[in-house]
């Protein structure tokens, strides 16, 4: 089992397929029922243990800090990274949380909601040392937009292969990881021109057998990247009846 406490969450993406909705805002502050989106990411940690956060900002990142200054979350520390490149691919984000990060780590996207029970299940999942868990959906017939997905192809509960343009796959990406820092390495020894997307780093670990799986079973999560898929999840009656403490199923068990 994880003693995982820390945090990663990726918030520095311009965000412009969302600006219809967020206006002068960052993506990250995009009101989701009430609340900025990464309030609903970062409280969902806080309930599944999570204490202390490393949040990568780029876009108006400044705006990012100046509302969580005037809303902080209690019981938990936060640490900063700006990433000036924000515009290139998002490995290039988590590579810039490196030099904070030495321990096992869950790594999330600022735009992506999910059930606290999911996080809680995927850091009670055993991570060898030189893994990385991603929680995966087997529910493809259920996803909105699945054209916009980053699918996955598995075998057994080894992740082989991750891409938005898979032709074959049986699972998607549900933007949440359980990782050990070796993700960094691979992610250097992806880059190319200095640019390198978390996929590409992913694969190099899949060569390797690192790459495992973690199925979310019946468990609800939203990539929340457009305004249709906003509005997909404002209205959707899954979110506001999460439960939280329905448990996750392991694509291995």
């Amino acid at each position: 089992m994880s003693n995982t406490k820390l945090a990663l969450i990726l918030a520095a993406g311009n965000g412009s397929r969302l600006a219809a909705c967020s206006g002068e805002s960052p993506k990250p502050l995009v009101p989701f029922h009430g609340k900025p989106l990464l309030e609903h990411v970062m409280s969902g940690c806080r309930d599944a243990g999570i204490e202390r956060f490393v949040i990568v900002v780029g876009y108006r990142g400044h705006m990012i800090q100046k509302w969580y200054r005037n809303r902080p979350l209690s019981g938990v520390d936060v640490a900063w990274v700006e990433n000036p490149e924000f515009r290139k691919d998002n490995g290039v984000s988590v590579l810039r949380a490196k030099d904070l990060i030495d321990e096992p780590f869950l790594l999330l996207m600022a735009d992506h909601i999910f059930e606290p029970a999911t996080a809680r299940a995927l850091l009670r999942q055993p991570l060898g040392d030189n893994e990385v868990i991603l929680a995966v959906d087997r529910k493809i017939d259920r996803v909105f937009d699945l054209d916009d997905a980053t699918k996955v192809t598995l075998e057994g509960d080894r992740i082989v292969d991750i891409g938005k343009n898979l032709m074959h796959f049986n699972a998607l990406d549900t933007g949440m990881f359980l990782c050990q820092p070796t993700l960094f390495p691979c992610l250097e020894s992806a880059m190319v021109a200095g640019n390198c997307s978390l996929s590409d780093g992913l694969r190099v670990m899949s060569r390797y057998r690192a790459f495992k799986a973690f199925d979310i079973g019946e468990a609800c999560w939203q990539d929340v990247d457009t305004p249709a898929a906003l509005d997909y999840a404002q209205n959707s009656v899954f979110v506001r009846s999460w439960p939280t403490q329905r448990a996750a199923r392991p694509a291995y068990a």
